[in-house]
């Protein structure tokens, strides 16, 4: 009898891709906190479970949905939308990394490409990334500026891995729901 031979399922990993906000960075209590300054002088709300559904949605489509949702009209979208980044970055010393995910990339360091791949602004991402002294870690940085569809599309993870030149395949990408490869 003919015994089959297991074929090897394990994949090489080539390069780490990580989310910023949520992943690498405690950054949820300061983004509420600043969506919820900016959000109740023009007569908006936004409950917490509603908030966390948004995670990794950029502002600028967060914002009309919301306004749609709670029949507001905003006359005044690109301010507030401003507004509301600026009111981060009041608070951006507060920030906290998740170590966790964190000591995966110092162990990875200078051994494997690393990216960052975030649904977040760039200036954002960027002001996080140095609050916790790791932004010169990465090879690329990809945010919503970089790609036309967000999360939950994958194109930002799709990007860092182009430019760092590795097959989708071969990265492993961590984010809030965990890691996963390809």
């Amino acid at each position: 009898m003919e015994t089959k031979k297991a074929r090897d399922f394990s994949v090489t990993i080539d390069a780490l891709i990580f989310d910023c906000d949520g992943t690498l960075c405690d950054s949820m209590p300061a983004h509420y906190a600043a969506w919820t300054k900016v959000l109740e002088p023009v007569g908006m709300t936004l409950e917490r479970e509603r908030y966390l559904s948004f995670a990794g949605t950029p502002s600028q489509r967060v914002i009309p949905m919301l306004a749609a949702e709670q029949g507001i009209t905003l006359p005044d979208f690109p301010s507030l939308n401003r507004a509301k980044e600026d009111s981060f970055l009041d608070v951006a010393h507060l920030l906290q990394p998740i170590e966790a995910v964190v000591s995966i990339a110092r162990e990875n360091r200078g051994r494997l490409k690393m990216a960052v791949a975030s649904g977040g602004v760039r200036r954002l991402v960027m002001r996080q990334l140095e609050q916790l002294e790791i932004v010169d870690w990465f090879e690329t940085i990809v945010t919503a500026e970089d790609t036309e569809r967000h999360k939950p599309d994958p194109d930002v993870f799709l990007e860092a891995a182009r430019r760092l030149g590795v097959a989708p395949e071969r990265c492993r990408v961590y984010d809030r729901r965990g890691a996963h490869s390809g």
